[in-house]
């Protein structure tokens, strides 16, 4: 199952699970907030088997230390990001820090890890592919640009998270200062609209038939937008969204509606 809690800059957290292992893919708001909506997905907080963080950003770590500590729970992290957030998630018991190599993959009870390179203003920011009876899904988000290792990752997942960020021109003409807009449009900035449906396009080539769009931003993006974007893109391509494509848009600040993927 793949289930995102929040997708957005004020927070991000993204359930992934088996009948057999429960994971939490960021735990970017508060202990309790990120309690309440796995509670409400009829998910229980302390049985979750790991908690894997992408990158040291506080909208992607700001719960994790706290839910460790309440819950037991270990924390994944390759060694930069350890210490970049060590000291902004409060102490974590030594038997939970958990500290991978990005160029390998590990398991998780019946859950194969592969953490994957993603270009983003982090000290060494990941992705996530996730396996298990013969199933893969990714998590691909907090990304300036689809990098060809990042493609070779999620090509071929059954269903997958991929950030659709922003409109270019809501970006260019909002409030945010010119540091701030080249910084998210950049190659270690975020995906725009249309970078996500052109990715899109090369993925439903190699088999996707099933994605998320999320980190949507609040203030330079709309729903409206992104669906029309994507779509256009996609039709340009000779791709149906419904048809040939199954997509959804995972909202900011509640709990997406979970893909059951099965063998």
């Amino acid at each position: 199952m793949l289930c995102p809690l929040f997708s957005g800059s004020s927070g991000n957290a993204v359930y992934v699970g088996t009948q057999k292992t429960g994971l939490l893919i960021d735990a970017g708001l508060s202990g309790v907030v990120i309690e309440r909506a796995l509670q409400a997905q009829g998910l229980d907080p302390a049985r979750l088997d790991g908690i894997l963080i992408t990158h040291e950003h506080i909208d992607h770590i700001k719960g994790a230390g706290v839910l460790s500590r309440r819950h037991d729970i270990p924390v994944y992290a390759n060694e930069k990001t350890w210490l970049a957030m060590q000291d902004r998630i409060g102490p974590v018991a030594m038997r939970n820090q958990r500290v991978f190599d990005s160029d390998a993959d590990f398991y998780i009870r019946d859950i194969d890890v592969v953490p994957f390179p993603l270009s983003h203003d982090a000290q060494d920011p990941v992705g996530f592919c996730l396996g298990s009876g013969g199933k893969r899904v990714g998590i691909a988000t907090d990304l300036g640009y689809v990098s060809a290792a990042a493609f070779e990752a999620i090509a071929g997942c059954d269903a997958l998270l991929l950030e659709a960020n922003h409109d270019p021109d809501m970006l260019l003409h909002g409030r945010y200062s010119y540091e701030l807009k080249r910084r998210i449009k950049g190659r270690r900035g975020h995906l725009s609209n249309e970078d996500a449906a052109r990715a899109l396009v090369r993925l439903h080539e190699r088999g996707l038939r099933r994605a998320l769009l999320g980190h949507m931003s609040a203030e330079n993006n709309m729903v409206e937008l992104l669906w029309q974007t994507v779509r256009s893109v996609l039709k340009e391509a000779g791709i149906a969204d419904g048809r040939d494509i199954e997509l959804a848009v995972a909202p900011r600040d509640r709990a997406c509606v979970p893909l059951v993927v099965c063998r």
